[in-house]
């Protein structure tokens, strides 16, 4: 009696874990919810999903929304795109959304956009309502020299076409913010901008920016411009001090070659007196050989005596005469320049 109870206690442990190991790898749940909703899978594709470590909660649970909304997809596709390591969730989210805005997209081109990196879901719902990109502060020179800050608003919409290999909103920013480089550049006032600043939008959206990136550009707005700094006038500055700069090197230069040439002239000047001295030094000699010779009798040498005698004479009184006159005329300008001491005029005036 005992070793039946014992049997019958083993048998049903035995049962419970053969029915645990069914209704693990055979979701019971999911079949019978699908079932409900006119899926049609059978318990052993279930037990193939376990099998292939695929998760029946996502495929099957995905199979019944995309049933309800009418969408076309099959079991094999879902475990194809997530054994692929695709998001199923998305995709299927995408596919509703773009049946019921009207959009083509098919499901080969919704899981080839997922597993391309990029959100489907959020690329369709772009779409239908279109984001804005905020693109940074922007600094351009017009040709009248002054800084012009822009910040602009761009309005896209994802083109689904273009998702895949499609350039982002990155290239949208930087190719927005080239052609607001471009317009202020070629603008001949920074007021012309400042009066009209719809006419950057139109020659930006004109450029044709969308090519090649996976959105379409709606418009363009400037949202703001700020007068930033005069590039112009700070360039002249620089280019001033650079050429005082140079100026400035070149007069030190003359300097220095002035003050090079002055000390060799003098040098120049005393070789010429020392040389004079010399020859001065020679005359007597030369007289006294005169003499011996007699080439030279006394009433001749008495003559040269006079000569020279007349010549210090005139170079003495020149050269006091031009004292005399350097002084009067300091003299003569510090009377003119001394005030009045009680009404501050010249008192002491030529007379």
């Amino acid at each position: 009696m005992t070793l039946t109870l014992v049997n019958l206690l083993i048998i049903i442990v035995a049962l419970a874990i053969i029915l645990a190991l069914l209704l693990y790898y055979i979701p019971v749940g999911l079949w019978l919810a699908a079932t409900a909703s006119g899926v049609r899978i059978s318990m052993v594709q279930l037990l193939l999903m376990r099998l292939r470590k695929v998760n029946p909660s996502i495929i099957i649970t995905n199979m019944i929304t995309a049933s309800k909304a009418g969408i076309d997809v099959s079991r094999n596709q879902l475990e194809a795109h997530f054994l692929a390591g695709g998001n199923v969730k998305s995709v299927i989210s995408a596919l509703i959304s773009a049946n019921k805005a009207g959009i083509d997209l098919d499901f080969k081109l919704a899981t080839a956009i997922d597993l391309a990196g990029r959100d489907v879901f959020d690329a369709v719902q772009t779409s239908v309502n279109p984001k804005v990109i905020n693109t940074p502060p922007v600094s351009a020179v017009a040709k009248d020299g002054i800084q012009l800050v822009a910040k602009a608003r761009v309005t896209v919409k994802a083109n689904i076409r273009q998702l895949v290999g499609g350039a982002g909103e990155e290239t949208i920013i930087a190719r927005v913010g080239e052609g607001i480089v471009t317009t202020i550049g070629s603008s001949d006032s920074h007021k012309r901008v400042l009066e009209n600043p719809d006419s950057i939008s139109k020659l930006v959206l004109a450029k044709g920016l969308d090519a090649g990136t996976a959105y379409e550009i709606l418009s363009i707005d400037i949202a703001d411009i700020d007068v930033g700094k005069n590039i112009g006038a700070e360039l002249m500055i620089d280019q001033a001090n650079a050429d005082k700069g140079v100026a400035q090197a070149l007069a030190e230069k003359r300097r220095a070659m002035a003050i090079a040439q002055e000390q060799e002239m003098r040098a120049k000047a005393e070789e010429a007196r020392a040389n004079v001295i010399q020859a001065e030094a020679e005359i007597p000699l030369a007289i006294a050989e005169a003499f011996r010779n007699g080439k030279l009798g006394i009433m001749e040498y008495y003559n040269y005596r006079n000569l020279k005698a007349d010549t210090e004479m005139r170079e003495s009184i020149s050269h006091s005469y031009r004292q005399v006159q350097q002084g009067g005329i300091e003299n003569e300008s510090d009377e003119v320049k001394e005030p009045d001491v009680h009404t501050g005029e010249n008192t002491n005036q030529l007379r």
